[in-house]
């Protein structure tokens, strides 16, 4: 092996522990990302019952007056609505990756 080929192979071994690490930290990102949601939410206690319908999120919730929907929507949130017990909010493509990690929490 020449000096270039070996300068090569280091490149792509120093990109490629780069861009692990940046993965990693993403998920970290995002289940700190999911817990927020869940106190904003008023704390898995105040969670009834969730469930997905495409980009929506709706949760059934114990109390709707502690949530804080500002804090909702500054983590992403495109929209919510409110009836009754029950928000629907609009996460795009994370809404079933939010109710799988409150299944899980429950």
């Amino acid at each position: 092996m020449d000096i270039q080929t070996i300068q090569y192979i280091a490149i792509f071994i120093i990109v490629l522990i780069i861009l692990l690490a940046v993965l990693k930290a993403g998920k970290k990102d995002a289940h700190l990302e999911l817990n927020k949601l869940v106190d904003y939410l008023g704390g898995k206690e105040n969670i009834i019952n969730t469930e997905t319908n495409m980009s929506r999120f709706i949760v059934t919730l114990k109390d709707v007056s502690i949530v804080n929907k500002e804090g909702i929507q500054k983590l992403g949130a495109k929209g919510i609505v409110e009836i009754d017990n029950q928000l629907k909010i609009i996460l795009g493509e994370n809404s079933k990756q939010l109710k799988k990690y409150i299944d899980e929490l429950k």
